[in-house]
């Protein structure tokens, strides 16, 4: 599916962290952008077995909810020394109110449990973008690199502050967002989606 600047994507997300950082990648290239929370659209059951399942799900739900192109972003923390965990489950460790300090927490006491000196770890992102009645493409992204506490910085969101990419001594909550965005898992899936759409052509002179 190929955009073209001048046109509003759907973002389906009630995550306003990660509606940011969505507007600010796609602000370059003409695309302006409407949340599920401004139209206010349900938050659909993450029922799926994986990051693109639940990708595909909320893009699906979206696109057929409001009639627009709808951009949805599955994304989460995957731990080596957890079996990968919490993965999908990354903003339900959080818990109901998605207070993301309860599932650092969280993290640091399975891992100091674990006795284990293996903290490496990588972010992995699936963006889907869905047309109301067309097919939906994927595209995956993934930033490795191991976590460190206590967490460091307040710029970013999530579980930024305890993780730092390869390559890099700063956490993500601690890198200037056009740093974050120039090496993040969302960065990487978001190059595959603007090659695909054609929009790699038309940033801004």
């Amino acid at each position: 599916m190929k955009l073209s600047r001048g046109e509003t994507l759907l973002v389906a997300t009630h995550n306003s962290g990660k509606l940011r950082e969505i507007a600010d990648l796609l602000t370059p290239f003409g695309i302006a952008t409407k949340s599920a929370a401004e139209l206010h659209l349900p938050e659909p059951e993450e029922t799926g077995a994986t990051f693109t399942e639940n990708a595909l799900l909320k893009a699906r739900v979206a696109a057929q909810t409001s009639g627009l192109v709808s951009l949805a972003d599955d994304s989460g923390l995957s731990i080596a020394a957890l079996d990968g965990a919490p993965g999908i489950y990354s903003a339900r460790w959080a818990g109901p109110s998605k207070d993301f300090a309860v599932g650092i927490s969280r993290i640091e006491r399975e891992l100091r449990e674990k006795d284990t000196t293996d903290f490496s770890a990588k972010f992995v992102c699936v963006l889907a973008l869905a047309p109301p009645d067309a097919h939906i493409e994927t595209f995956e992204g993934e930033a490795c690199g191991h976590l460190e506490f206590p967490p460091r910085g307040k710029k970013g969101f999530g579980y930024d502050p305890i993780f730092v990419p390869e390559g890099m001594t700063q956490t993500f909550g601690e890198l200037e967002p056009a740093q974050k965005h120039a090496l993040s898992h969302r960065a990487r899936a978001f190059e595959k989606f603007l090659a695909a759409t054609g929009l790699s052509n038309l940033s801004e002179p």
